[in-house]
C-alpha cells in the first residue's frame, strides 16, 4: 500500500510541476496600456509599463517615482539590477535611461519577464501568467509568429478595395494604444489616403518645421486567422517626414483577445477576452 501511495505521489508531483506556473497582476490604463508595479533594486518602487515590442527596461524622463537606486553609465545603460514584481524575483535586468514610457509610468520592461518560458497576457484577470511547458490552448486559435530582435510580428490580411486581400507583416506593440497603424510603404503603395474613408487629421511640425500629418482612416475588413473585424479605424502618416516604417498591431486591438506564446516564440495561441467587442479607439 505504501509503495502504490509513494508511486501515486510521484506521478502528481510530476504532472503538476510539468504545468507549474506564476503570475504577475497588473492594471489596465485608460490606454489600453499596462502597468506592472515593480520593486527595483530593494528600493525602488516604479510603475513600469508592459512593451512587448523590447526585451529589457528602461526609465523615463518623466517619471513620478524616484529611480535613484538605478546607476547609469555615460552609455545610459545599467546593468546587474534587480526587479520584484510579488513573489518573482529577476536578477541581472539591463536597464536605459531616458526613455519616454506614455501615461501612467515610469518606465517600460519587456519580455524579460518571461525569459525562457510560455506566457499568457490574460486580459481578462489583469495578470501575467508563465508556465514551464505550454498549457491547454484548448478553444484558442493559434497563428504564426515571427520573432525578430525582441518583437514579434503576425500576419494578417486588410480588405482596403473590393474583395481583394492585402497580406501584411505587423509588430505587436503594446506601448502603442490605438489599433491598427501602418508603415509609410504600406500606406503609399495600397493608397489608403485615396481608397480609405478619412475620418480624421492632425498635423504637427518638427523643430525643423516638416509637417508630421498622421491620418485615421475606414478599413472595410481586418482579418485575422479566423477573426474578421469591420469597419476598423486605423491610422497611417501623410506628409514630409517617412518614419514610420513598421505597420502596428497596437494595444487596443491586443486587448481583444487573451494571448498565449509557447516558449519558442514560433506560435501564440488566441481566443476572444472580454474586450473584443468593445468601441474601437479613435484618433485623438
Amino acid at each position: 500500500m505504501l509503495k502504490k501511495t509513494g508511486l501515486f505521489l510521484l506521478l502528481a508531483i510530476g504532472f503538476f510541476s510539468s504545468k507549474a506556473q506564476q503570475t504577475i497582476p497588473f492594471r489596465i490604463t485608460k490606454y489600453h496600456t499596462i502597468i506592472v508595479k515593480t520593486m527595483v533594486n530593494k528600493k525602488d518602487s516604479l510603475d513600469l509599463m508592459f512593451q512587448i515590442a523590447m526585451k529589457d527596461a528602461s526609465i523615463s524622463p518623466d517619471r513620478q517615482h524616484k529611480a535613484d537606486h538605478i546607476i547609469f553609465n555615460k552609455e545610459e545603460i545599467s546593468d546587474e539590477n534587480t526587479v520584484d514584481i510579488g513573489k518573482l524575483s529577476l536578477k541581472n535586468i539591463r536597464f536605459t535611461d531616458n526613455q519616454l514610457a506614455g501615461h501612467e509610468a515610469d518606465g517600460k520592461i519587456g519580455t524579460v519577464l518571461f525569459a525562457g518560458k510560455s506566457f499568457k497576457i490574460d486580459y481578462d484577470n489583469n495578470q501575467f501568467v508563465m508556465y514551464d511547458k505550454l498549457p491547454d490552448v484548448k478553444g484558442y486559435q493559434p497563428i504564426p509568429v515571427l520573432y525578430n530582435n525582441g518583437a514579434f510580428y503576425i500576419v494578417a490580411d486588410n480588405i482596403i478595395d473590393g474583395d481583394r486581400q492585402q497580406e501584411a507583416y505587423f509588430a505587436l506593440q503594446s506601448g502603442y494604444s490605438g489599433g491598427i497603424l501602418y508603415s509609410n510603404d504600406f500606406a503609399e503603395e495600397k493608397e489608403l489616403d485615396k481608397k480609405l474613408k478619412i475620418t480624421g487629421e492632425k498635423t504637427l511640425k518638427n523643430s525643423q518645421g516638416q509637417r508630421i500629418i498622421t491620418k485615421q482612416g475606414i478599413l472595410p475588413f481586418f482579418k485575422l486567422e479566423n477573426f474578421v473585424f469591420k469597419d476598423l479605424p486605423v491610422g497611417f502618416f501623410a506628409g514630409e517626414l517617412k518614419t514610420q516604417n513598421v505597420s502596428y498591431f497596437g494595444a487596443d486591438m491586443l486587448r481583444r483577445f487573451i494571448w498565449i506564446f509557447d516558449a519558442d516564440r514560433k506560435t501564440a495561441y488566441i481566443k476572444p477576452s472580454i474586450y473584443y467587442s468593445e468601441p474601437y479607439e479613435q484618433l485623438k
